[in-house]
């Protein structure tokens, strides 16, 4: 594996560390909300933890593909880690607006 690749892994397998942290901490603070909010902040957290699903199962994709697909692949990673940053925006608008 060359050196840009293995960055590429370090940095993507941070990033979705970080989105399982965030995941698990808005499921928590999910527990404590209003009970007429729930239906609508669960469907962006779960928006949210299919998109942090779908980057795993991309990043796994990409390990065990060879060079010769590397370009084609981090592309469609790249789209589905700009998706899944969205989705957490979306999920913690929705929360804040019940603070």
């Amino acid at each position: 594996m060359n050196e840009k690749h293995k960055e590429f892994y370090e940095k993507l397998d941070a990033q979705l560390d970080e989105w399982g942290a965030q995941i698990d901490h808005l499921k928590a603070r999910s527990a404590t909300a209003k009970a007429n909010f729930l239906t609508d902040y669960g469907q962006s957290l779960e928006a949210f933890q299919r998109k942090h699903a779908e980057a795993l199962a991309k990043l796994k994709e990409l390990r065990a593909a060879g060079d010769e697909a590397w370009d084609d692949l981090v592309a469609g990673l790249e789209q589905v880690l700009a998706d899944g940053k969205t989705a957490y925006h979306t999920a913690m608008a929705r929360f804040k607006s019940q603070d």
